[in-house]
């Protein structure tokens, strides 16, 4: 951030965040199907040129996870040190304090948001021809640290996208029967949305378009210390990503189903023995990837 001035990477429209942010806040908190909002050129177009211009093909990159499976074919980088200059100053931003209380006014969340840098399950993502996501709810608290997490933002970096190729954002209701809301991944679109365990989201048809092109964003997770008890679904006891097969559509996402390990998440041995592999095991081994 010292070397990039904040009025560089937003567009003259949103320079009072503040400002915005209580404008915004009503239509947030009412939109279907969960609290969401998509905002149009957001940043700087010569900025935001330049973060597309740096975004390197995840598939060449160190560190880069490429996910083959029924639920996700896709590629994602959260190896923050390997990111171009100008992606990381990007990246600063979205985790500064000025950034942090914009969607904390947006969003009306009353506990205080944390920024992640560990960049968990987000950093640079990248969607190839016949890649896919779909539907789910994230992981609801964060995997090394004790926090909940609150609030996902995705910015997406693709120009002349057509409709045909798909790829659209996709917004389902709690009971997996509708589609509420499509967003396009077109240049410069920012999405904001509250994670809770019914925010189904995801783009569950396989991207069309040639194997030149492909679908490309940035994604920031935001934490708190506690979050309301009503945003939980008591029988998710797996602190994981659960995938959800549209209404209608048989085998559509591959549902895990852990009857006998959720029935070990009910006695406390079990409980501690999580809490001691997630505070020291897991965390090393990420420490250990700097």
């Amino acid at each position: 951030m010292d070397n990039l001035n904040i009025k560089h990477i937003l567009s003259e429209e949103f320079q009072n965040l503040t400002e915005f942010a209580l404008k915004e806040k009503k239509n947030y908190l009412t939109a279907k199907p969960f609290p969401n909002i998509a905002l149009n050129n957001f940043f700087n177009n010569d900025f935001l040129n330049t973060i597309l211009n740096e975004f390197p093909d995840l598939s060449k990159l160190h560190g880069s996870q490429n996910y083959k499976i029924k639920n996700e074919i896709k590629l994602s980088n959260k190896n923050y040190d390997k990111f171009p200059t100008t992606i990381k100053s990007f990246i600063d931003f979205l985790n500064s304090d000025t950034f942090l209380s914009f969607l904390q006014n947006i969003t009306s969340i009353e506990e205080k948001l944390i920024s992640d840098p560990q960049l968990e399950g987000g950093g640079l993502h990248e969607i190839k021809s016949g890649g896919v996501l779909k539907v789910h709810t994230d992981f609801n608290r964060h995997p090394t640290l004790d926090l909940d997490r609150r609030v996902n933002v995705l910015i997406y970096l693709n120009k002349n996208w057509k409709d045909s190729y798909g790829g659209f954002l996709e917004l389902w209701n709690k009971n997996m029967s509708m589609c509420e809301k499509k967003i396009s991944p077109t240049f410069n679109t920012m999405v904001i949305f509250s994670t809770t365990d019914f925010s189904n989201h995801g783009h569950p048809e396989p991207l069309n378009c040639s194997k030149d092109i492909s679908r490309k964003s940035i994604a920031l997770y935001y934490f708190s210390s506690g979050r309301p008890q009503n945003e939980i679904y008591s029988k998710h006891k797996k602190n994981r990503t659960f995938f959800k097969s549209r209404k209608g559509i048989k085998g559509d996402a591959d549902e895990k189903k852990e009857y006998f390990k959720n029935f070990l998440r009910n006695f406390k041995f079990y409980q501690l023995l999580k809490n001691f592999e997630k505070k020291y095991i897991r965390r090393g081994k990420t420490g250990s990837k700097k």
